[in-house]
């Protein structure tokens, strides 16, 4: 193990019951820096199997408070349905609100979106990089799980790349074209145009 695979540790595991259906729960912690991370699993799958994941960073507003100025809530909820329709999965959530900036930094930022800012713009302004996620953890999820070649569910090639960085192979891509709303049709426009997202251009105008 690299030393920085060092500062990752799993801790326990639970049944969690859910809407779609009932997954397992496996808590990890950052040991440096004691910031908590969670993977949830649904169903088996063999050794050398490809199973198909979801990399969900933490957005309050979006996934707890229903916001509709971006698509985090309705991208977490497809990619748990879509893991239940498939009969397996995992999803990996990383507490990294923000794309990394925290809670009030993002409601900041949201702050100067709304006076005219998009949200790369806003980012910067405060004095932050327009994305700060680390994906380093997630390497350790999946070996815990078992798991070492996915089908990862995104819109952003970023996350496939740091996984092939990692050692992770990702044999297929599958896109989560979900939850395009007015409310946050320009933010998804900006991710495509400044941050590299793939989203289906028609959906988008």
């Amino acid at each position: 193990m690299s030393q920085s695979e060092e500062k990752f540790e799993y801790v326990s595991s639970a049944t969690l019951p859910t809407r779609w259906g009932q997954f397992r729960i496996h808590g990890f912690v950052e040991t440096d820096t004691d910031q908590e991370h969670v993977a949830l699993s649904y169903g088996n799958w063999e050794e050398g199997e490809v199973v198909p994941i979801r990399i969900h960073s933490e957005c309050l507003t979006g996934d707890a408070l229903f916001s509709t100025r971006c698509d985090c809530g309705f991208q977490l909820e497809k990619a748990l349905q879509n893991i239940v329709e498939h009969g397996k999965g995992i999803l990996l959530y990383l507490r990294q609100e923000g794309r990394g900036i925290g809670l009030l930094n993002k409601i900041r930022a949201y702050n100067l979106q709304d006076n005219g800012l998009d949200t790369v713009e806003a980012n910067e302004h405060l004095g932050f990089d327009a994305d700060l996620r680390d994906y380093g953890i997630c390497k350790i999820m999946l070996a815990e799980l078992g798991v070492k070649r996915v089908n990862l569910m995104t819109n952003n090639p970023k996350k496939r790349a740091a996984l092939e960085s990692l050692g992770v192979e990702v044999v297929n891509r599958t896109p989560i074209d979900h939850g395009i709303t007015d409310d946050n049709r320009h933010y998804l426009r900006t991710k495509t145009e400044k941050l590299g997202h793939e989203f289906d251009p028609h959906l988008l105008k």
